[in-house]
C-alpha cells in the first residue's frame, strides 16, 4: 500500500487489494483517532480526511502501520436483511452460465452474508462483497438503459441494488422493495460500508 496526498487536508490510500481496503477502512473506523472528518473507501482505495489543525493523517498512518491488513478486523455492525423477488431478466442466463439451477441461484444468493465493502455509482448504492462463486458472472456485453429502482444485480465478485432508475450492465437476479436512498431520511443511505447484508426470498 501506498500513500499519496490529496489536497491540503487529505490523502488517499492506495491499496493491494480489496480485502486491503476493507481491513484498513474497519481499522480506521474501529479506532477513529481524533480529527478524523471523513472516511471514504473505494474498491483498491481509502480516502481519509482529516480536520485542518488535526494531526488526524499522521495518526491513521501509524495506526495502519501496526494493523494487519490482510484480516479485517472483527467489530460490531450492523445487518440489514432485504426481501428479494427473484424475477430477474438475467436470472436464466445466470443459472446457465454458472451450470446451475434457478432454484440453485436463488439458493446460493440467499445462503451467503455480504459485506458493503463500498458505496458509489449512484446515491445509496452499496458494493456488497461475499459473492458465491458459481455467480461471479461478468457484467453483460451492452448495458441497460434503464434500469428500474430496487433491481438486485451481480457484476464479478459484487452483488448490489439499484437505488433509482439508471442505466447499468449488472445482470439482474430479482428486485427489492426496500428503500435504499431517501434523501428526507437520516441517513439517506440504507447501506453504509461496513453493514452486513442479507438477502431473503420473498416467494
Amino acid at each position: 500500500m501506498r500513500w499519496r496526498a490529496y489536497g491540503e487536508h487529505a490523502a488517499l490510500l492506495d491499496c493491494d487489494s480489496l480485502t486491503q481496503t476493507i481491513a484498513a477502512h474497519a481499522a480506521v473506523s474501529s479506532s477513529r483517532p481524533a480529527g478524523i472528518a471523513e472516511l471514504v473507501p473505494g474498491a483498491r482505495s481509502l480516502l481519509v480526511v482529516e480536520t485542518p489543525g488535526s494531526d488526524a493523517l499522521a495518526a491513521v498512518r501509524d495506526l495502519l502501520e501496526q494493523a494487519d491488513l490482510e484480516h479485517p478486523p472483527e467489530g460490531e455492525s450492523r445487518e440489514i436483511t432485504l426481501d428479494v423477488t427473484y424475477d430477474g431478466e438475467d436470472l436464466e442466463l445466470v443459472a446457465r452460465d454458472a451450470g446451475v439451477s434457478i432454484e440453485d441461484v436463488v439458493r446460493l444468493h440467499t445462503g451467503a452474508v455480504y459485506t458493503v465493502a463500498f458505496t458509489g455509482f449512484a446515491p445509496g448504492f452499496g458494493y456488497l462483497t461475499g459473492l458465491p462463486e458459481p455467480l461471479r458472472q461478468p457484467r453483460l456485453p451492452s448495458p441497460r438503459t434503464r434500469v428500474p429502482p430496487g433491481s438486485v444485480g451481480i457484476a464479478g465478485e459484487f452483488t448490489g441494488v439499484y437505488p433509482r432508475v439508471s442505466p447499468g450492465g449488472w445482470r439482474l437476479i430479482g428486485h427489492t422493495r426496500a428503500v435504499l436512498f431517501d434523501p428526507r431520511a437520516d441517513p439517506p443511505a440504507l447501506l453504509s460500508p461496513g453493514d452486513r447484508v442479507r438477502f431473503r426470498s420473498a416467494g
